[in-house]
């Protein structure tokens, strides 16, 4: 149990993985945290929120928000906490935590555009319609609509989940048989946060360069944490690999020009309070928006950015909601510094198999790399590994900082001959 129950509460709904640096965040600020559980069960995909961070525990059925009964009776156990905040720890906690803020008065997001900051097809489709630039879609429940519209469309297209991320089966397709595999394994899986895909979205496919957009807001005034650009392969089934996150100068090129865009999808999908990852292409006309998750960089790590950018994401979001005033008069309307470069590199695999062991030793030799700030070692021995075909199958995260660029490549470089080295498999 953390803290002082004396000590003010923070509710954090759904903390998981990057949600778990949320409640060290709040005790550093003298309050505690108390967790929010949106579903009767964990969702075995994603890191679990550590319970022995949390003060307790409140368990909510998935069907709370449309349940006027079931968010009664949340609220009222919330209340016992007497909470000065509620926020989402991770993408499936949105609605609820937008419900339960709304409901208790606290600084909220409010409930009217919840779906629009959790379903891809009306995020889209809300950012058009104020008149934003973003890709042309359709969402069907079977993969012959789909097909249809890509075939009237023109291709490529990105065929994904409506309500999944770390790029979890999204493909990008050339041809109406990619179309139709892409759409049958969207139809046919659930997404990585345990629930079935009964709709599946199809995109024109936006040509340019990906970038990371991360902000904090308080009361509609955003920080900016940091802009990231992405480095990344596509492989054989159109699935794209993010190799490299590489941080770039907030007056370089066309850094302003997305921020200036971020800036008005938050206004948009009326993100006033808490943190913001945002992915957008810069087309040549201009940025564009893929997709926002209202709630912390699935990369962010909270020393790592402290190194390179001087702040991070999770403190931001505590000080946004646990001390306001401090964080309008530091951080309100300003725009991350670039202390030193920096990338994060999610290394790719073709191993297959169980994992018998993690081998230290080969660990040791990349985080002894002169650049290389963490490894993060994502598949334990017992656990399989795959090839990687996205994000969620890639097994280690490596964050790196220093003086140039050149040695973060020279790294980056040798660390293709020693990551195969770190899992032992059968």
């Amino acid at each position: 149990m953390m803290g002082n129950t004396e000590w003010p509460v923070a509710a954090i709904v759904d903390g998981y993985s990057t949600g778990n640096f949320l409640p060290a965040a709040f005790e550093r600020l003298g309050v505690a945290v108390v967790h929010v559980q949106s579903t009767p069960e964990l969702m075995p995909s994603m890191l679990a929120p550590a319970k022995d961070a949390y003060v307790g525990n409140i368990v909510c059925g998935d069907t709370v928000c449309d349940d006027p009964g079931q968010l009664d009776a949340t609220v009222a156990e919330l209340t016992r906490y007497r909470p000065i905040a509620v926020l989402a720890g991770q993408e499936p906690g949105v609605p609820l935590a937008d419900a339960l803020s709304e409901r208790m008065g606290l600084a909220t997001n409010g409930s009217a555009l919840s779906s629009a900051r959790r379903d891809k097809f009306r995020m889209i489709e809300t950012v058009a319609a104020a008149g934003l630039r973003c890709a042309r879609q359709h969402v069907a429940e079977g993969a012959e609509p789909v097909v249809t519209w890509a075939e009237r469309e023109g291709y490529p297209v990105v065929v994904k989940p409506l309500s999944s991320a770390s790029t979890d089966n999204v493909s990008i397709c050339h041809d109406a048989r990619q179309v139709r595999e892409a759409a049958l394994r969207v139809l046919g899986a659930r997404d990585i946060f345990g629930l079935p895909n009964r709709r599946v979205l199809v995109q024109s496919y936006l040509d340019g360069t990906e970038y990371i957009v991360d902000t904090v807001s308080a009361d509609g005034r955003r920080y900016v944490c940091g802009v990231w650009e992405y480095e990344k392969t596509v492989i054989g089934n159109g699935s794209n690999i993010y190799d490299k996150d590489v941080l770039k100068c907030p007056a370089e090129a066309p850094v302003p020009e997305l921020i200036t865009y971020v800036d008005q999808v938050l206004e948009v999908l009326g993100i006033r309070h808490g943190p913001v990852h945002a992915e957008v292409i810069m087309t040549p006309e201009g940025p564009a928006l893929v997709e926002l998750g209202a709630r912390l960089n699935g990369n962010m790590n909270p020393g790592f950015h402290d190194a390179c950018l001087g702040a991070n994401q999770a403190d931001l979001t505590a000080l946004a909601y646990a001390r306001p005033g401090e964080f309008l008069d530091r951080f309100a309307g300003r725009v991350y510094t670039k202390r030193q470069e920096a990338m994060v590199h999610n290394t790719a695999t073709t191993l297959s198999g169980e994992v018998t062991a993690v081998d230290q030793s080969a660990v040791n030799r990349i985080d002894a790399l002169p650049t290389v700030h963490l490894v993060s070692v994502k598949v334990l021995p017992g656990k399989r590994i795959r090839p990687t075909v996205d994000l969620l199958s890639s097994p280690l995260r490596i964050f790196m900082t220093g003086p140039d660029d050149a040695g973060l490549r020279a790294d980056h470089k040798i660390i293709q001959d020693l990551k195969d080295a770190v899992y032992q498999v059968r």
